[in-house]
């Protein structure tokens, strides 16, 4: 038995986090970031967020609203909680693939960070949780974590 599948935080029975699972979690998670960081970027720059053509940086407060509020909130999600609500609602975690226990908050940083890395092949990074033995992103294999399904 490994040390992941003998930790008190792993349910009797491990199973990693699939695509399909990891990808309804992030959808979750993006409505929730949007319905929180939209209104707000309305309320400061209303007529200059438009829909339709590229997306410019509006201002200082984009940068806070759309860029360090989600990246803080999910980082401090990961670190405190193991999961982000995507995640919770879905019943996953996120974990360290040595301890089981919850990533440090280096480990967190580290793991949004390499997110980019995952981004930019064409997504190949992400999509590589589907084929991974251990369901894990480029990401996760970056940062030493795994996801996985909370069963009882």
């Amino acid at each position: 038995m490994s040390e992941l599948e003998s930790s008190p935080e792993i349910s009797e029975t491990l199973e990693y986090a699939g695509f399909l699972d990891r990808f309804w979690a992030t959808l979750i998670d993006t409505l929730i970031l949007m319905a929180i960081t939209l209104p707000l970027t309305m309320i400061i720059y209303g007529g200059q967020l438009t829909i339709e053509g590229s997306r410019q940086l509006l201002g200082p407060w984009d940068i806070v609203i759309n860029w360090l509020f989600p990246a803080l909130a999910v980082v401090l999600f990961w670190h405190y909680k193991s999961a982000t609500p995507g995640k919770m609602i879905i019943t996953m975690k996120v974990v360290d693939e040595k301890t089981g226990l919850a990533p440090g908050l280096s480990q967190s940083v580290i793991r949004y960070l390499a997110y980019f890395v995952s981004i930019l092949p064409f997504f190949l990074g992400f999509f590589w949780i589907a084929v991974d033995k251990k369901k894990q992103g480029w990401h996760d294999k970056i940062a030493g974590t795994v996801v996985v399904r909370l069963r009882k």
